[in-house]
């Protein structure tokens, strides 16, 4: 599916994405082709059903977009190795 028929058949819904054609252009993932594998009332439960299929398969592109947008842009990130843990101050 495309963004445009996504939004067309989830209006106002979180959508848990596969990107099945995608391509980096600069820094941006264009994904061209999607599939929804569900749709949510909020992030929040979006995000527990990403998590558990990134922790089953980590080489699956899976995204969570809410339908308001009518455009979705994603920037990839080099992955350093380290995270950033909120309010750690290492002392």
């Amino acid at each position: 599916m495309k963004w445009s028929e996504v939004r067309q058949h989830f209006p106002e819904r979180c959508v848990l994405v596969e990107a099945l054609k995608s391509k980096t252009r600069g820094k941006e993932r264009i994904i061209e082709e999607m599939s929804v594998i569900d749709d949510f009332e909020n992030g929040n439960a979006a995000w527990k059903v990403y998590k558990k299929l990134h922790s089953e398969n980590q080489n699956r592109e899976l995204y969570i977009f809410h339908t308001n947008n009518e455009e979705i842009k994603v920037i990839e990130r080099s992955y350093i190795g380290a995270f950033l843990l909120e309010g750690f101050s290492g002392t």
